[in-house]
């Protein structure tokens, strides 16, 4: 065996090891990108100053909120569209913990909407990997906050006419100190990318752009061509204009990749643990 293939060996044991593999085979159709975001994720955990034991995996409801039982962490499995309160709880009474949310965006922010654009403006120290596929794929397929216009869904099979988020111009608006879009293509950066929000002190968003079987099949776009349009219509800018990097259905429109957002606000936890150390010192509260 060349030491170029032990190595890679060596790798992936490692990344077993934190899969709890006796659950397999996983409940994700064919062609989805949410396995290869997960493998991300474990490998950015290996690479990662920060012990195992430290690392927290919290997710909700659909597709991507099944991660936290495939990862052999702590996990949080909740209810749908409250991963980031919990994620928020459990930051707040452990801040010597690495809290990372990985769910969907039906899930964050559709139903979780809410929660999410709070978190983001007191910019609690969370991590937060979203995979957008532009659906609710398992219960079948209806349109969410991101859905492109125009697409077709379960519940607009006409097209979609709402309007659709464009999540990092949102979520950087908002306030958060990292802010990243990356897809399953790109298992490289979107690792390092999670390896960065590991160092972060405040709020940390990663949009995965993936394929989705569901969405794909009442958009006639199977998932391998969906791979393949990604390939032909990303562009990596990571001084992209973010009021211009909404996702549409048009082909000619550019999918903008990168690590856009990179601040050092203090986050909500850094700011309470100052707030009361100073109360407790007798610098506050009421005489």
């Amino acid at each position: 065996m060349s030491r170029l293939e032990l190595v890679k060996r060596t790798r992936t044991d490692e990344i077993r090891s934190l899969l709890r593999t006796e659950r397999f085979p996983h409940i994700w159709c064919p062609g989805c990108g949410i396995g290869v975001a997960l493998k991300c994720y474990a490998e950015a955990i290996l690479k990662s100053d920060i012990p195992v034991e430290k690392h927290i995996i919290v997710s909700g409801i659909g597709c991507s909120g099944r991660a936290a039982g495939y990862m052999r962490l702590d996990g949080y499995h909740v209810t749908h569209g409250r991963p980031i309160p919990f994620a928020v709880g459990l930051k707040t009474a452990r801040p010597d913990l690495e809290v990372t949310v990985f769910s969907g965006d039906g899930d964050l922010l559709t139903i979780g909407g809410n929660h999410f654009i709070h978190a983001v403006r007191r910019n609690d120290d969370i991590n937060v990997i979203m995979i957008n596929n532009f659906t609710y794929g398992m219960t079948g397929g209806q349109y969410s906050a991101t859905t492109p216009n125009g697409a077709r869904t379960l519940t607009s099979p006409y097209g979609f006419i709402e309007g659709t988020f464009n999540v990092p111009y949102m979520v950087a608006a908002l306030g958060a100190n990292f802010v990243a879009r990356w897809t399953p293509l790109h298992d490289r950066e979107l690792t390092r990318a999670i390896q960065e929000m590991f160092k972060i002190d405040g709020f940390a968003f990663i949009e995965v752009v993936s394929p989705c079987l569901i969405f794909g099949e009442m958009n006639n776009i199977p998932p391998l061509e969906m791979l393949k349009h990604f390939r032909k219509r990303c562009v990596i800018d990571h001084d992209a204009d973010l009021s211009k990097v909404g996702l549409s259905t048009d082909p000619d429109q550019p999918i903008v990749l990168g690590n856009f957002v990179r601040r050092d606000r203090p986050s909500y936890q850094t700011r309470y643990r100052e707030l009361m150390e100073k109360i407790r010192g007798g610098g506050g509260g009421r005489g």
